[in-house]
């Protein structure tokens, strides 16, 4: 089975912390050479450092900073990348990772909290995907993986402009893997359960909040809903990522991945 991505160039977004750091260390490990992107430079560098290298590989690490809240700032920091890095070769795998909306009623959600985590999520993925494409096209080769929710499969109670999102992004996909097909190109979505990362350790500090609970009480209730038993790790929903962005993948396209320990009641 060809698991290999040495010569293989990654953009892995959301990059400094939980999943997206987990997946640039997975890409890495497999032979990709990785740029890390998210808003903070300094975290940036220190994960930079801490990516491996494969053996046999001649890899390449970077990473340049982007504000996924402006759009515009998201393109032009892409097209000032890839002219700095033309040289090394197109990208050919595409990690699209944006921390999710605060939660909260679908109810008592504004009009702008949705408009912000569309330009955020939707919008940026769009301007990340037209930006890389014609590498794709060119290499024959694509792997664009967009790291969402099992609220796709089923609404996630409390999170209402999350579970709206989610659906838009997987709907988006879902269009594009149809159109990329041809081209070698596949387009996937991975969607973590409860993952033991500071952005669910944040939800549940809220959840216990509101519901006047300990984070303890709040974390076991969650549990109690998982066959496993416990929370997934970062690296466990990396390796799913990883192995879709690989030569194996290759007739793997257009689906929705759960990495949930079996939570998700839905085939």
């Amino acid at each position: 089975m060809d698991i290999s991505l040495i010569g293989k160039r990654a953009l892995v977004c959301g990059s400094t912390q939980g999943i997206g750091r987990a997946a640039a260390i997975e890409l890495a490990s497999l032979g990709a050479s990785v740029t890390l992107v998210a808003r903070n430079p300094e975290r940036l560098d220190a994960v930079r450092k801490e990516l491996p290298s494969s053996n046999g590989a001649r890899q390449t690490h970077r990473w340049f900073a982007a504000d996924f809240a402006d759009p515009n700032a998201v393109q032009e920091a892409i097209r000032t990348e890839l002219g700095h890095a033309s040289v090394a070769g197109p990208y050919t795998i595409l990690i699209n990772n944006t921390g999710g909306p605060a939660g909260g009623p679908i109810a008592d959600a504004s009009p702008e909290a949705f408009v912000a985590a569309f330009r955020s999520h939707l919008v940026c993925n769009q301007l990340l995907v037209q930006a890389l494409l014609p590498g794709m096209k060119a290499a024959s080769y694509g792997r664009i993986i967009n790291i969402i929710s099992t609220s796709v499969k089923a609404p996630i109670p409390g999170l209402g402009v999350s579970n709206t999102i989610r659906a838009a992004v997987a709907n988006w996909a879902k269009t594009l893997a149809t159109e990329l097909a041809p081209f070698g190109i596949t387009v996937n979505n991975v969607l973590p359960g409860f993952t033991d990362t500071e952005r669910l350790k944040q939800l549940f500090t809220a959840r216990a909040t509101k519901e006047n609970k300990s984070l303890e009480e709040v974390t076991k209730a969650a549990i109690g809903t998982i066959p496993a038993g416990r929370l997934g790790r970062a690296e466990e929903v990396a390796a799913a990522i990883a192995f879709l962005a690989t030569p194996a993948a290759a007739y793997i396209n257009g689906i929705n991945v759960p990495v949930d320990g079996g939570r998700t009641q839905s085939l």
